[in-house]
């Protein structure tokens, strides 16, 4: 059922799901005409964002979603899934999950979204009516919960910030970040791979003042009082809605990542930019403080929180990506 020429469209549309800092840790491999390994680079990991690995998995689960979704438009579909061990290597890198693809596939409600989903970190547009609709939609969705525009809001904005700056302090983890973001379109990843400014939605006058804040002058500017207002993102987190998602208790991060990449989409195609404001479920604080304000069902978990809105029809549209022929291997 796949030769090279089809395998490679089918890893190109799966390439275009979320990572964690979008590290694009998948990679994959054809074994037969209906076999695909996906595999694991182990350079591509975040030691003090996500000691565990728990965010690289689950960005392998949403790049699986993003075959699902490719293969669903050329009459494919995954058959079935078998996770690998742990300690299964090919090349050198991981086995993750070898995937058995079959006939019977149909195009996914979602798919449409796929070309337009990208993170968007600037302002929102103002609520409107078309907002509010979106938003009562998107809140039938079972893994959503969602907080419209308000003082609710303003609040977690601010908690967002107390969150984002606690973990800036900490210097491995304010480096690996600096690390992933590419402030200059003259650095050779800009276009590759990473946070860089036009994702992050920075002029380049912003984005040189980031690069001087989180990197030589943040311990001085620490000392000085005044580190945390410069990285404040407030104002941004508030002018729009959050949706807190969440999923079961015990559930493979591979699984979640699926449903992730799933449910942002489902913001996507109402209309609705986003953005993951991760580290707000990845603090123990800041989660239970989150819960006790939203109550979350039984049994479910606070898996990340997204804030979301409308965007500028101006917006930059670009996303970073590694080249098809370094995914394949």
């Amino acid at each position: 059922m796949l030769d090279s020429d089809l395998f490679r469209t089918l890893i190109a549309e799966a390439s275009l799901a979320p990572s964690v800092h979008n590290i694009q840790p998948t990679r994959w491999r054809l074994l037969a005409a209906d076999t695909v390994l996906v595999l694991e680079d182990g350079e591509r990991r975040l030691p003090a964002a996500d000691p565990t690995g728990h965010d690289v998995r689950l960005s392998h689960g949403a790049a699986i979603e993003g075959l699902s979704l490719a293969c669903g438009g050329h009459g494919l579909r995954i058959a079935r899934m078998e996770l690998g061990d742990g300690s299964d290597e090919v090349s050198g890198l991981r086995v993750i999950a070898r995937l058995t693809l079959g006939p019977g596939g149909a195009v996914d409600s979602l798919a449409s979204a796929v070309a337009g989903r990208r993170s968007w970190r600037g302002r929102f547009l103002p609520a409107a009516g078309e907002l509010q609709e979106a938003l009562q939609r998107l809140a039938a969705a079972p893994d959503l919960l969602v907080v419209p525009s308000g003082s609710a809001v303003v609040e977690i904005a601010e908690l967002a910030d107390r969150v984002g700056f606690h973990f800036l302090c900490e210097d491995a983890h304010r480096r690996e970040l600096l690390a992933w973001m590419r402030l200059s379109r003259h650095d050779s990843r800009y276009g590759r791979d990473g946070l860089n400014a036009e994702a992050m939605a920075l002029g380049s006058v912003e984005a040189m003042g980031a690069s001087l804040v989180l990197g030589p002058l943040f311990p001085l500017l620490k000392r000085l009082g005044l580190a945390e207002p410069l990285t404040r993102e407030r104002s941004k987190t508030a002018s729009g809605a959050i949706a807190l998602f969440h999923r079961p208790l015990g559930e493979d991060p591979l699984e979640t990542g699926r449903a992730f990449y799933r449910a942002w989409l489902s913001m996507e195609a109402q209309g609705l930019g986003a953005c993951p404001i991760s580290v707000l479920a990845d603090w123990p604080v800041s989660n239970a403080a989150l819960l006790a304000r939203h109550p979350l069902p039984a049994g479910r978990r606070l898996v990340n929180v997204f804030r979301l809105g409308r965007v500028p029809p101006d917006a930059a549209s670009h996303r970073a990506r590694l080249p098809v022929a370094e995914l394949i291997v």
